[in-house]
């Protein structure tokens, strides 16, 4: 059985101790198992010693892969891992009221987690530096376990996924964090990953790659261009670090407002069961309808010179690649990818309401998603998209985050997405303070404690938004801008 090192005092069933226990972790910058120093190198050696190579080559070239000679469809020889298919959207009243779009099919629940262990009454997070084919720029620092169904069961025949028995056999330990979430609802159909955060009490042994970090030691990471893994965000978003007095605020305005954000006690501009109802209303209006489709002869794209592009040279191509990695599970395989055009903007507008910081969610609508709507940041688009689609207005906000003056601007970092199936995917995101503005109706002015909340429930918050939570929960206990790589 599980037993801690501090009790856990419960009020009306919520536990009050372990945000704390993580705030405690978030202040700290050093330990007898994490020196800044050594955490700073073994970081910097994993991220130049990339030993993965990737080479673009034709979808008809890919081992182990085949096309559907009546569909088109890319699918892998053992059923297996995911499928590009063709999807028909239809959603009136839009800005695009329909289109079609390759998409990635991959129906398995993969697992994401933490382990969090204990020393000298510091939680620590044992974060693995991990090397995606899609990703530039060699590891970047990933969750302790990071594998899709297909992998963990190896249907591939490699190596066994190191960690993976703490989190599917979880009864001697503390589970702080079980949820399913889903992905990128426009490049993914129904894409769900568990979220976990495993306590642990025993000695772990600390396997190559791997390594212990305070959460003030990964927070700092957040500072620095495609350090912090999508994974690790979106895992993150999920930990207990909200509630009572989370982390002091040390007089700094926003960072008290933020602060109070994350607390429950003190409210919010909307009611929980108000906004609860407004996303219910907001599924109940989507009239989304989607039909997986051939992607042979899909309406708008064209397949030519081993790959599949949009005519007008927009949104993203699917690509095949061939990957060889001293690394991972397996050495070398081969697989189709999506590449976006352009780095997207990830951005919440955020506001102080009574002294407490909001951050407006937009209730969006994508077809991936397995319920229509999810909330989604203030801004979530590529910007390039919009100058090759002239007779479609540009999304709410855009402007308000790129001309924001730099000193409204608390948090600016460009971050990678799943390196797995998407090559080259970044994203610039940030968070850009305003004054207090009404809503639109598809918007909502929330606090962070609010987000978490929901975040605590499968297929309230999309994944971008998760990723913006995690940044703020970082700007607790770091500086409240970011230096973009520094």
């Amino acid at each position: 059985m599980y037993t801690s090192s501090r009790s856990v005092s419960l009020v009306s069933g919520v536990d009050l101790v372990t945000p704390r226990r993580f705030a405690g972790s978030a202040a700290c910058r050093a330990s007898a198992v994490a020196d800044p120093n050594d955490v700073r190198e073994w970081f910097d050696n994993a991220r130049n010693t990339n030993r993965t190579t990737v080479a673009f080559a034709s979808l008809d070239d890919l081992p182990g892969w085949h096309t559907d000679p009546r569909t088109g469809v890319i699918g892998h020889d053992t059923g297996k891992f995911f499928s590009v298919e063709g999807l028909r959207v239809r959603l009136p009243g839009a800005p695009v009221e329909s289109w079609h779009q390759p998409i990635i099919n991959q129906p398995e629940i993969g697992i994401l987690g933490f382990l969090v262990k204990e020393f000298d009454g510091v939680p620590h997070l044992l974060m693995q530096a991990k090397t995606e084919p899609g990703n530039l720029g060699g590891a970047q620092l990933a969750p302790t376990v990071q594998a899709t169904r297909s992998n963990y069961t190896r249907v591939h025949g490699g190596r066994a996924i190191p960690y993976l028995d703490y989190f599917q056999r979880t009864g001697p330990h503390r589970v702080l964090a079980d949820v399913r979430q889903s992905e990128q609802g426009s490049w993914f159909r129904h894409k769900r990953n568990r979220n976990m955060i495993v306590e642990v009490t025993g000695d772990v042994p600390v396997l190559p790659g791997f390594r212990w970090f305070t959460l003030g030691q990964l927070h700092e990471r957040f500072a620095v261009d495609d350090a912090v893994n999508m994974d690790a965000r979106t895992v993150l978003s999920c930990m207990p670090f909200t509630g009572d007095e989370p982390v002091p605020a040390d007089g700094d305005d926003f960072r008290s407002a933020l602060a109070h954000s994350c607390d429950e006690r003190r409210g919010g501009l909307h009611a929980t069961r108000g906004v609860l109802n407004w996303i219910t209303d907001a599924r109940v209006r989507a009239d989304l309808a989607v039909e997986p489709v051939a992607l042979d002869g899909l309406p708008g794209w064209v397949r030519r010179a081993g790959r599949i592009r949009h005519e007008d040279g927009l949104f993203f191509d699917v690509v095949g690649v061939h990957v060889r990695s001293g690394e991972r599970e397996v050495r070398q395989w081969s697989q189709p990818m999506i590449k976006p055009h352009g780095t997207g903007v990830i951005a919440f507008l955020v506001t102080r309401i009574d002294g407490v910081l909001h951050a407006l969610a937009h209730a969006r609508v994508e077809p991936g998603f397995v319920d229509s709507v999810e909330l989604a940041p203030t801004v979530q688009c590529a910007p390039s998209t919009y100058d090759g689609l002239q007779h479609v207005p540009r999304p709410a906000f855009l402007d308000d985050v790129l001309t924001a003056h730099p000193d409204r601007v608390r948090f600016d970092t460009t971050m990678s997405e799943e390196g797995g199936r998407f090559h080259d995917a970044r994203n610039r995101y940030l968070v850009v303070e305003v004054e207090p503005r009404l809503e639109p109706p598809d918007f909502r002015w929330l606090t962070v404690w609010q987000l978490a909340d929901l975040i605590r429930h499968s297929h309230y918050v999309n994944i971008q938004a998760r990723g913006l939570v995690a940044c703020l929960h970082s700007l607790l206990s770091t500086e409240t801008r970011s230096d973009g790589g520094a």
